[in-house]
């Protein structure tokens, strides 16, 4: 099959490290470890796995620092190479193993990436797939699979930058009739962004502050009118595009980042603070907004995370933040902040019930409750993924929102 493969060798690593100092183009050229070739279908690791056909396949900005190989090295531990990239999908079942009842070849399904215990034949399962946090399973090496986090970050499943790839029953959703293929493309990063909401429940009349207008920011916000939340929702964001997507998904404030800390007085008058100055750097809001869920990585969104959220408030990050320079880490001692992180998804109580994540997601998108169908900006042929990343990573020039491959 046609796919893109990552592998990168010390050589490659090195090189595509040199030269895209010169030319963003070095992240996917000729000697990066990023190569579009032929490789076998990955055949099904066990009788209660199916193959998807890949109709779409989302670029997500977790992939986008993999190719500038700003990734967290943490993760490398927890994957297996070769592997071919793509954890976002939209396909139609291709093959089913023989102990699959309830899945029927040319079912529309979307597929949840995580690899836990249940997916590698790992009975019982650990202590924490067996309370529901499969997100963060304790066997994420082991198994009748080779290492890997997720779809599309291990060697033996392919990934929805590919042609087709494997997953297990457990993983596999069925579409509804009412929910698009490009709406489904975005269950994923939706349930993304529930998840830490779910578990972070804002208290009524709450500010929460969102930094970051991608598509994690932008899904925060309709996450939190989905849940109806009774609160002040702001999002920070860098361009005027995303700001007018993020009020039309619900924020009530919708803030473009100024020169330094120029959108810090607008937060200040909107939560009540007041802002001193330090001897050296950005100033220091006093007060601040209840919750901030920070969907960048950077370290400027770090810094403005922590320093816009209140005394004794609570920041989670979202934004896959990996080794920070320049971060001062000053507020979370001194406001006793509660800093914590999110990763993807898991099983949530919602009506009373415990549920996966995704379920929910696409429960309310077959309700017509949340409409993320307008993210998904640009399509393109697998063929064309020179021209894919470059818009992805040319939000100012492109407006992009969600970048994805087209197949068929």
């Amino acid at each position: 099959m046609r796919a893109l493969l990552f592998n990168p060798t010390i050589p490659r690593f090195a090189a595509t490290r040199l030269s895209a100092a010169f030319s963003r183009r070095a992240l996917w050229g000729r000697l990066s470890p990023l190569q579009y070739t032929r490789v076998p279908d990955p055949p099904l690791p066990a009788p209660d796995w199916v193959r998807v056909a890949t109709r779409l396949g989302g670029i997500c900005g977790s992939d986008l620092s993999m190719l500038h190989l700003h990734t967290s090295m943490v993760t490398s531990a927890y994957t297996s190479f070769p592997f071919v990239p793509g954890h976002e999908s939209v396909g139609v079942i291709a093959e089913v193993g023989a102990e699959v009842t309830d899945l029927e070849v040319g079912q529309r399904v979307t597929v949840e990436p995580v690899l836990p215990c249940a997916t590698r034949g790992i009975d019982p399962p650990c202590a924490n797939c067996a309370a529901g946090n499969y997100n963060l399973c304790l066997r994420f090496t082991e198994g009748r699979i080779s290492p890997g986090l997720l779809i599309g970050y291990c060697r033996d499943t392919g990934g929805s930058w590919g042609e087709n790839f494997v997953a297990h029953r457990s993983q596999v959703f069925p579409l509804p009739d009412q929910v698009s293929d490009g709406a489904a493309l975005l269950v994923e990063p939706l349930a993304v962004a529930v998840h830490p909401l779910l578990r972070h429940r804002p208290a009524e009349g709450s500010t929460v502050l969102v930094v970051g207008g991608g598509v994690v920011g932008q899904c925060a916000v309709a996450a939190i009118r989905a849940l109806q939340l009774p609160v002040r929702v702001v999002a920070l964001v860098k361009y005027p595009f995303q700001a007018e997507m993020a009020r039309r998904l619900g924020a009530d404030v919708a803030l473009q980042l100024g020169r330094g800390d120029a959108h810090y007085d607008a937060i200040a008058e909107l939560t009540g603070g007041t802002l001193r100055r330090p001897l050296l750097g950005k100033r220091v809001l006093i007060g601040g907004c209840d919750l901030t869920l920070e969907c960048v990585g950077s370290s400027r969104s770090v810094e403005d995370a922590l320093r816009l959220t209140r005394p004794g408030g609570k920041v989670v990050l979202l934004g896959l933040a990996a080794a920070l320079r320049g971060v001062d880490w000053g507020p979370v001692w001194l406001t006793e902040l509660t800093l914590t992180g999110s990763y993807v998804y898991g099983v949530e109580t919602w009506d009373g019930r415990r549920r996966r994540t995704v379920e929910i997601v696409l429960e309310w998108m077959a309700a017509g409750r949340v409409d993320l169908a307008p993210l998904l900006t640009h399509l393109y042929p697998l063929d064309a993924y020179p021209q894919a990343f470059t818009t992805a990573m040319g939000k100012a020039r492109t407006s992009a929102f969600k970048v994805a491959f087209q197949f068929g």
